[in-house]
């Protein structure tokens, strides 16, 4: 045995070395073709051009992450990353090729004339620069200069699952400490527009007049979608509940611990679902990894939604996993077996290389491309990266992560050419146009 050992190692010694895998090559001719797209955008959060003497936009997301404790941003989202240059001069016409503070200060009073010239077109103009047709907007309210055709609405639905005090709740992580209580805020808010003081006394109150015309009006304010962040808040295992439990919990009042919340939060999510399908409003849920530095990313699979998903009673209700349940992207292309489930890939444009995207999307593309949906995450973090330049990055790593996957597949005798370029409409515009009938 030990002679044969020896054997073994003398010839593997001699052995040429073995190659790392080649990537995959990017077909000219079908890059251009994803390029030229005028795509439909699943996912951003653009923001309202304002003048200088007015306050800035606060309306941009339901939670925002710059009150919680300082974290770690993926290199690609960072300021130093050397392809925002590109971005600048591609947007903006920033003549430079590097970043000295000179010349980041050229580049802020560019784009300060860029948006006064602009005015309120501002945000169109941006969607321009970055080939986008229609882009959804994640917001808590339109505004002038982000409205149809262009931008349109998806609302946040988070607060009207948190009635209950979030004192208990709130202490779970140092993150949440911020988060919980922005929630409240809003459903106060969503009361004040109802011209209510507080939450009526019961369950079936709080349905019939806080939470059904509190869609309603969002449908009617011009929503194709509500969306969901509670993935910061809690994790996805949202279980059917039977209606009574709820009631008694609802009635019980006060501060809940979360086990207790839960089952209150588990049913109102199961009708707001319910009443989402009945006005025809797509139902998004953040489930990837998240911002912050106690974002707990178990609780984001996309694999805990199952029992939701499976529910028959949410059979007519359509469902965008956003930011494709990333990096459990396999179990997002499990659950796309449904007949009601699509998923974006917006951030993975911002935090992925475009290589490592592509081989989520080929996955996704050979079993399902009709459910697949391009998306920015263009996103508002300060006065070098706002949503602009994430827009930028996630637009330009998507089309180039297509056109790698699609290449793949062209080659390998999977595709035709014809068949490639169908696709590639199909997620960058066709399949958005479709789920939200624009």
């Amino acid at each position: 045995m030990t002679r044969l050992l020896c054997l073994l190692s003398l010839v593997a010694l001699f052995q040429p070395p073995t190659r790392a895998p080649a990537q995959t090559p990017v077909d000219s001719a079908l890059f251009a073709y994803v390029k030229a797209i005028k795509a439909f955008d699943n996912h951003a959060h653009p923001v309202v051009p304002t003048r200088p003497d007015e306050p800035p936009d606060q309306d941009f997301d339901a939670l925002p992450i710059g009150g919680i404790p300082p974290f770690a941003f993926p290199y690609r989202l960072r300021p130093d990353n050397p392809e925002l240059i590109a971005a600048w001069r591609e947007i903006f016409g920033y003549p430079h090729t590097d970043r000295t503070d000179a010349h980041l200060d050229e580049l802020r009073a560019l784009k300060d004339r860029v948006k006064r010239a602009e005015g309120d077109n501002y945000a169109v103009w941006v969607l321009d620069r970055l080939g986008i047709d229609v882009q959804i907007a994640n917001r808590m309210a339109m505004g002038g200069g982000v409205a149809p055709p262009r931008f349109r609405w998806a609302s946040f639905v988070d607060p009207l699952m948190l009635p209950l005090s979030v004192e208990a709740v709130k202490r779970e992580t140092p993150d949440r400490l911020d988060l919980y209580p922005r929630q409240t805020k809003h459903l106060q808010r969503y009361l004040r527009d109802l011209g209510l003081k507080s939450i009526p006394a019961t369950l079936d109150g709080y349905l019939t007049r806080v939470v059904t015309p509190t869609l309603e009006n969002m449908k009617r304010e011009g929503a194709v979608a509500v969306k969901y962040e509670a993935a910061y808040l809690r994790p996805l295992s949202f279980d059917p509940t039977p209606k009574a439990a709820a009631a008694r919990m609802y009635a019980r009042g006060g501060a809940p611990s979360f086990a207790t919340y839960k089952i209150l939060q588990d049913y109102l999510f199961g009708y707001i679902g319910r009443e989402a399908g009945r006005l025809d409003l797509a139902v998004h849920i953040h489930s990837s990894d998240g911002a912050g530095g106690y974002f707990e990313a178990r609780g984001s699979d996309p694999m805990l939604l199952e029992n939701a998903l499976n529910d028959p009673e949410l059979r007519n209700t359509k469902f965008v996993i956003v930011h494709g349940g990333w990096p459990n992207t396999r179990g997002t292309m499990s659950l796309m077996a449904k007949p009601n489930v699509f998923a974006d890939f917006s951030f993975l444009g911002n935090m992925l290389s475009a290589h490592t995207l592509a081989t989520v999307l080929r996955e996704w593309i050979s079993a399902y491309p009709d459910r697949i949906l391009f998306g920015s995450d263009a996103y508002p973090d300060n006065d070098l990266v706002g949503w602009e330049e994430w827009g930028w990055l996630g637009a330009t790593a998507g089309r180039k992560a297509l056109a790698i996957a699609l290449t793949g597949m062209l080659l390998d005798g999977e595709i035709t050419r014809n068949r490639a370029e169908e696709i590639a409409r199909m997620v960058m515009r066709e399949n958005g146009l479709a789920l939200y009938r624009i």
